[in-house]
């Protein structure tokens, strides 16, 4: 089979362990790659966009961005760092070539970070890894540096996946070097190990249309979106294709026929419109209203569904039920069941994990 490259286009997932600075050092990327204006308002953390992950102060939902580096697109996915939200991070590995390891210069690789990781390795992605924080006044870099070795070796990974580069940064200041005590003040370092080691996307450019559906998303304009990667082929803004699903026991289905309605890529934090796109980027598309988790939008005359992305079955059962108690209907602002369920049935819609049904005699929502 023939294949091409994308010299243009690096795909990269961010993970570690949470409050290790993954969203911080996003920041000083978007910053150095003049995704931002000079006198721009930006917030700190500016991938945290959901209300829940400003207040606790972690990232929930994967989400990627992009930035330019010189003639180069480099698409970055910030993955969730906590256990609770593991799902997410195994998804996004399909969207991405390569992963950034971004481990704390004291605390060291966590057991989160042994999960992620070895999801990675599994899938023969070729890492980096960053020490951050080493400004820490208990930073024990050296140290640190051994227990990733250590925990390279116990997650098999193959020779040249113990071969990967090291970069040391204090991500707050946006600062990247190769030597703990070097000169550097910019993260031009870590582009240009991003640009190395991550390999360009490749494609078979006789293959027709496949694109995985890894993330689903909403609208309020055009409704349902749908997120993933462009695996083979060029899908195109109101070209008709087919999406081939599977039914609630996983099982392929045949394909509904579907037409692309909106086409957006991804511009810094922004998504913006745009007309088509190849294999290797990774796109929004509206239209299919039906798609779901590991779904496959193919080439209407000859469509080619990819194996299927597997989503987890919730683990716990809530059930909102009327309130009986004295207190009942005296405080909050929206009290009625409607709109409960209106607020229910908008987080299925990206939301892959939450399954919402009506209560015992039609009272409340399980």
């Amino acid at each position: 089979m023939p294949t091409s490259a994308r010299p243009d286009l690096r795909n990269l997932a961010i993970i570690a362990h949470v409050d290790h600075g993954k969203t911080t050092l996003v920041d000083a990327m978007l910053w150095q790659s003049g995704t931002f204006r000079d006198n721009e308002e930006v917030n700190e953390r500016v991938m945290d966009s959901i209300d829940l992950e400003r207040e606790k102060g972690i990232t929930i939902m994967a989400k990627n961005t992009a930035v330019q580096y010189g003639d180069v697109l480099i698409n970055i996915v910030d993955t969730p760092g906590h256990a609770d939200f593991g799902g997410e991070v195994e998804r996004t590995l399909k969207l991405v070539d390569g992963v950034l390891l971004l481990v704390d210069a004291s605390e060291g690789p966590l057991p989160q970070t042994r999960f992620v990781l070895r999801k990675a390795l599994d899938a023969g992605l070729p890492p980096i890894v960053v020490i951050n924080k080493i400004d820490r006044a208990d930073a024990r870099i050296s140290e640190v540096l051994d227990e990733v070795y250590d925990l390279f070796i116990d997650l098999d990974a193959s020779e040249e996946q113990l071969e990967f580069p090291v970069l040391f940064a204090i991500a707050r200041d946006g600062v990247c070097r190769t030597e703990p005590d070097g000169d550097g003040t910019t993260l031009q370092p870590l582009f240009e190990e991003i640009l190395k080691t991550v390999p360009a996307p490749t494609h078979d450019p006789e293959h027709p249309l496949q694109l995985l559906v890894t993330t689903l998303d909403y609208d309020d304009y055009v409704g349902r979106l749908a997120i993933g990667r462009v695996v083979q082929g060029e899908i195109v803004r109101g070209q008709r294709a087919v999406r081939c699903g599977a039914d609630a026991i996983g099982e392929p289905t045949e394909s509904e026929p579907v037409k692309i309605v909106k086409l957006f890529g991804y511009q810094g934090l922004a998504r913006v419109p745009i007309e088509s796109a190849g294999p290797g980027e990774i796109v929004a598309v509206a239209g299919v209203e039906h798609v779901a988790i590991g779904d496959t939008l193919a080439d209407e005359e000859d469509p080619r569904p990819l194996p299927r992305i597997r989503v987890d079955e919730p683990t716990l059962a809530m059930e909102f039920t009327i309130n009986s108690s004295p207190m009942a209907g005296t405080e909050g602002k929206h009290v009625t069941s409607s709109k409960l369920r209106e607020r229910l049935q908008r987080e299925t819609w990206t939301n892959v994990s939450i399954r919402v049904e009506e209560g015992p005699d039609g009272r409340g929502f399980l």
